[in-house]
């Protein structure tokens, strides 16, 4: 959410600073690692190394906060904005395998558990997690076709099909509390 108002801010009133764009890139640095820190937790898997989850998030921000002046926004649609920023694949990689590891996490979890509760539970984040990283797939194929352009509004694109994983999510957690009770 914090992410949409800051991409409002800067395309829908024009205040698209070089600070508004590394705010948003910190905002949504974080979720994958906290995506898979919750799948982690969810499954009773626990470890003092999870904060280690969070340590390319927090090195990024880190590296980033250095270069401030190199985040631009492109251009803005009412769907997407198109970003400039430093080490893009490398920040990609960082980005998405979190979010690979929590989709095998959930399928490990899917196979595994007797629980019925559990295992609706994590169908639904499956699909979720499934639905928004249609884009990326659909990204990285059009770039096999010379076409980049959706790569380079991924960011914003994703973050509208957060919007899925946040309903799961929701849900998630309003039917965990009743099976809990």
């Amino acid at each position: 959410m914090i992410y949409q108002l800051l991409e409002w801010i800067m395309c829908g009133l024009g205040f698209d600073s070089h600070l508004n764009a590394f705010i948003a890139f910190a905002d949504i640095s974080f979720l994958p690692p906290m995506g898979l820190f919750f799948i982690l937790t969810f499954y009773k898997y626990h470890s003092k190394l999870f904060a280690l989850l969070f340590l390319p998030a927090i090195a990024f921000m880190i590296y980033y906060s250095t270069i401030i002046h190199l985040f631009n926004v492109n251009s803005c649609t009412a769907f997407y904005a198109i970003y400039k920023y430093p080490n893009g694949d490398f920040y990609g990689l960082f980005y998405y395998l979190p979010i690979l590891i929590t989709i095998g996490f959930l399928i490990r979890g899917i196979l595994k558990s007797k629980d019925k509760a559990t295992v609706h539970l994590s169908k639904i984040l499956l699909a979720a997690y499934i639905l928004i990283s249609i884009p990326v797939i659909i990204a990285f194929c059009l770039v096999l076709l010379k076409n980049e352009l959706l790569l380079h509004s991924i960011v914003s694109v994703m973050c509208k099909f957060a919007l899925l994983l946040a309903i799961a999510l929701t849900y998630f957690a309003l039917n965990l509390k009743k099976t809990n009770e």
